[in-house]
């Protein structure tokens, strides 16, 4: 593929990067369109949750991949968290894993978080939401920022610019199954939740079990009682401290 050329909007302050930037999808934008902003008055997460940070205290961030098919568009989400991993040890130092299916977190305290929205699927147009918390973080909750565990402040730009590198390098691997099995690989190294006892919800159930990989579509296997189960979409709590499987 081509390199990206990516055209960025930046506003103070909108309801939703993730909304605004899917309209622009489907009315054709290209791969590379993207958009950060200063604040979201109504930022969503995954299952309709709400994102909220001050003002300039997060980096607020959407960006449009156009993947040669929805495989590709499967792993879009954690392509672009690879790439925000890459770029926080790089300006920071700070190494976020990866909690599935959408956070970075340090020590089991939320760093970030992703929200991957399809836009079109033929052809693939996917929508990739990217929060990280740079110099505040949610009090009552189990959250951190790059600040307070680095000491390193963080402008929103800045970090964007890189993660732009880091994606570009991974978008790459989108588009054909050597690429995606190592991507794979990459997120393997980088999980949190690869070798920890976890509590999987469901809308109609919930099931412990041990998370033991992810498959090829980026699903997490549990084993559960010696039953290993896929799952694409679930809440994920972490039970026990990780083994050695993941976390490089």
């Amino acid at each position: 593929m081509d390199s990206i050329v990516w055209r960025v909007d930046e506003v103070t302050s909108i309801d939703s990067t993730n909304s605004w930037l899917v309209e622009q999808a489907r009315s054709g934008a290209p791969e590379g369109r993207a958009i950060l902003a200063g604040f979201q008055r109504a930022g969503r997460g995954r299952l309709d949750r709400t994102w909220e940070a001050p003002a300039d205290s997060a980096l607020l961030l959407s960006l449009l991949l156009r993947p040669a098919a929805l495989r590709g568009a499967s792993w879009a989400a954690s392509a672009v968290a690879l790439a925000a991993r890459a770029a926080l040890v790089r300006l920071s130092g700070v190494r976020p894993q990866l909690k599935w299916p959408n956070d970075l977190v340090v020590d089991d305290e939320k760093l970030g978080g992703l929200l991957a929205e399809l836009a079109t699927d033929d052809p693939p147009a996917v929508v990739v939401g990217l929060g990280v918390n740079l110099t505040a973080y949610p009090p009552d909750l189990a959250a951190t920022s790059v600040r307070r565990r680095s000491g390193v402040t963080l402008w929103p730009r800045a970090l964007a610019d890189i993660v732009f590198e880091e994606v570009e390098f991974r978008r790459r691997l989108l588009d054909d199954e050597r690429g995606l099995a190592a991507l794979r690989d990459e997120y393997r190294g980088a999980s949190a939740t690869l070798g920890r006892s976890v509590r999987v919800t469901l809308l109609e159930r919930t099931v412990v079990g041990d998370a033991v990989d992810v498959d090829d579509d980026g699903a997490l296997v549990v084993d559960v009682d010696g039953d290993r189960r896929a799952f694409r979409a679930a809440d994920v709590v972490h039970l026990r401290p990780q083994s050695a499987v993941g976390g490089a």
